[in-house]
């Protein structure tokens, strides 16, 4: 436990003194309101940046290429360095959580990840793109999971983590993206990921503006978004109008259990998405990708496909966002189709009030992989897939800790709903309970205010 709060506290101090650095080189004289702040930012990059639509392009993207709607909130600190615009984004969360029921557990433990982005325009009609991307959660989720029932997916110690989530690597992301004005209503671009997320599936949970506070994964994660961490990326996209379609070749596994360590491996998948924006407060997206084995411990393909959409309505002192995702993947060695869907949302009100709420239904077919006599039991008697709900709800509060630096103490409460054939496993009604503290550096502003 000591190591566990030591490490979260160090945590915290980078990315405090980091974001007071950022806040006092912005305004080292006098420190003005934020709303004054913003404003003067969004002239500034305006005036700097017009006529060059390819860098608000690349800043509309959440993680690898995928986006959230342009007018989502993000938190970011800034600085100008000759010719480049430097970002960074970080957060960090203290969570505890408790479980009831037989198979239920209780923890305390951190989630958290730092993005760093470096971005430099070229003659007004391309721009360049470095993002990395780290999390400390190897060393603040210990024993390689976190409490989570009726989760399922990778592995922990060699054998299939169930009712638990992994935590991230350590390279979360280390990419490179370029993109090139070709006429007035077309932008072609180009990623590599030495570890990225190929175009696949929407935004990942940890990026998705929908889902910025509810710290535990989603238990559709390995049907919907899953493959936002994978080595050696290549994506190709041609955006016309609203409309972009891509094109991606990437290593099909997802990281092993080694967490601290790159993955490397041969491009043996693809994938190919259509995105839509055609508004601001909008983004949809369907997508198809074939995945080369991605479990360690499984056997077989996968197709995965996917749908979604995220509405964002900015309001004068918050913000309404919500999800809807569906997910399904086909387990080729087995010839299954499991299924997923997913609605999120999140309203923002008075600026520092968050209500959040998320519904899941989701197959699982993997609850009792570390028990194959009693698996083949009940597959023989009731069936191997079973359908799972999931309803959570909770809410959190921002206060100002130091300039620069957002704090927030909230909490959530999920309720299941289970075929009864699982009630000797998982009791008659089990609840999931989670209170964390949450840091992050950098202002609210929308991508729209960031048009570098």
């Amino acid at each position: 436990m000591v190591n566990k709060i030591d490490i979260f506290l160090l945590t915290i101090l980078l990315f405090c003194a980091h974001s007071y650095a950022q806040h006092e080189h912005t305004d080292p004289k006098k420190e003005k309101p934020k709303e004054t702040m913003q404003h003067e930012h969004m002239q500034m990059t305006e005036m700097e940046h017009e006529g060059n639509p390819t860098s608000e392009f690349l800043m509309n993207e959440g993680a690898g290429t995928g986006i959230n709607p342009a007018s989502s909130p993000m938190h970011m600190s800034m600085l100008k360095r000759g010719n480049w615009n430097l970002m960074s984004h970080g957060y960090a969360l203290l969570n505890a959580i408790q479980q009831t029921g037989p198979r239920g557990g209780d923890k305390v433990f951190s989630t958290n990840h730092l993005m760093f982005i470096g971005q430099r325009e070229f003659g007004g009609k391309s721009t360049f793109l470095f993002r990395s991307m780290f999390s400390l959660e190897p060393a603040t989720v210990t024993d390689r999971r976190y409490p989570l029932l009726f989760q399922t997916g990778e592995a922990a110690f060699g054998r299939p983590i169930v009712d638990g989530q992994h935590p991230h690597d350590l390279f979360m992301e280390i990419s490179a993206q370029y993109a090139r004005v070709l006429n007035p209503d077309t932008i072609v671009h180009f990623y590599f990921g030495l570890i990225g997320d190929p175009a696949l599936g929407p935004v990942a949970y940890p990026h998705r503006v929908s889902a910025q506070e509810l710290p535990q994964a989603t238990l559709s994660h390995h049907l919907q978004d899953s493959t936002h961490i994978v080595s050696d990326v290549l994506t190709a996209g041609l955006k016309y109008k609203w409309a972009r379609v891509e094109l991606c070749g990437f290593h099909g596994a997802e990281p092993d259990e080694e967490r601290w360590d790159i993955d490397q491996g041969a491009i043996d998948s693809w994938s190919t998405r259509f995105t839509f924006t055609p508004i601001p407060n909008l983004a949809a997206q369907v997508s198809t990708g074939h995945l080369k084995k991605p479990e360690e411990l499984e056997p077989g393909d996968i197709q995965r496909t996917t749908a979604s959409i995220t509405y964002n309505y900015p309001m004068p002192d918050g913000f309404w966002a919500s999800s809807i995702i569906f997910g399904r993947n086909h387990k080729e060695a087995e010839d299954l189709n499991v299924n997923s869907f997913l609605f999120e949302t999140l309203w923002q009100f008075q600026k520092m009030n968050n209500v959040t709420g998320r519904f899941e239904v989701v197959d699982k077919e993997e609850l009792f992989a570390n028990d194959p006599a009693l698996q083949e039991e009940l597959e023989e008697t009731v069936g191997r897939v079973f359908q799972i709900k999931a309803f959570t709800f909770g809410y959190a509060r921002d206060f100002d800790l130091i300039p620069g630096v957002q704090a927030g103490l909230g909490g959530n409460v999920t309720l299941y709903s289970f075929p009864s054939a699982l009630k000797a496993f998982y009791g008659d009604n089990p609840k999931s309970f989670l209170i964390f503290f949450r840091i992050r550096s950098g202002h609210a502003s929308s991508h729209q205010d960031h048009k570098m």
